[in-house]
């Protein structure tokens, strides 16, 4: 018998933005000059997030047979950024770990470094590799940078399924946050 199971992750995106106090500078008049050659002194800097996720959703399609099969589906994340000190981009699962199909859950992954997935769980990685972390309820920090990124920096995160017939056929969903917060000193 060949079923075929929907993944569906759907994503919420949070930034947080603050504003940088203006500097004093004694070689020009206030508000003139730039700081970091990016930020003009006097204005607030912007933080914004994006994904490639189609609607919200990262689609992973995936048949599972009786030894169980692993399927991919990966989310570009594109933070664009003047901090002056950068930013730290976080994951997190929305209110609950598990993917639903109708009451049928498949529970995140109990690996809590990277490491290859159990029958039925599912993962995230960073790497694009075979092993896989389990999302929590709680903020994981999975990128920082101490630099501006005016001009958008990249994170591609990876999400695993692994699969065998015990699970009824559906689409599971599982909702997934990315929070982007401007670094501080």
């Amino acid at each position: 018998m060949k079923k075929t199971i929907y993944i569906f992750i759907i994503f919420f995106i949070t930034t947080f933005v603050s504003s940088v106090a203006p500097s004093i500078s004694h070689a020009q008049p206030y508000g003139k000059g730039v700081y970091n050659a990016i930020v003009p002194y006097g204005s607030q800097t912007s933080l914004s997030i994006a994904t490639n996720a189609i609607n919200g959703n990262i689609n992973i399609p995936i048949t599972p047979t009786t030894s169980g099969v692993q399927a991919t589906g990966t989310n570009t994340i594109t933070v664009t950024s003047t901090d002056v000190k950068g930013y730290k981009l976080y994951i997190r699962a929305l209110s609950n770990t598990n993917m639903n199909n109708l009451g049928a859950l498949l529970p995140a992954s109990a690996n809590g470094t990277p490491a290859a997935l159990a029958m039925d769980t599912w993962g995230y990685n960073l790497d694009a590799s075979n092993n896989f972390t389990g999302i929590t309820l709680s903020d994981v920090l999975i990128r920082s940078i101490s630099v501006p990124a005016s001009t958008g920096d990249i994170t591609n995160v990876t999400y695993g399924i692994k699969l065998d017939l015990a699970k009824p056929a559906g689409n599971y969903v599982a909702s997934v946050v990315y929070t982007a917060v401007p670094q501080t000193d």
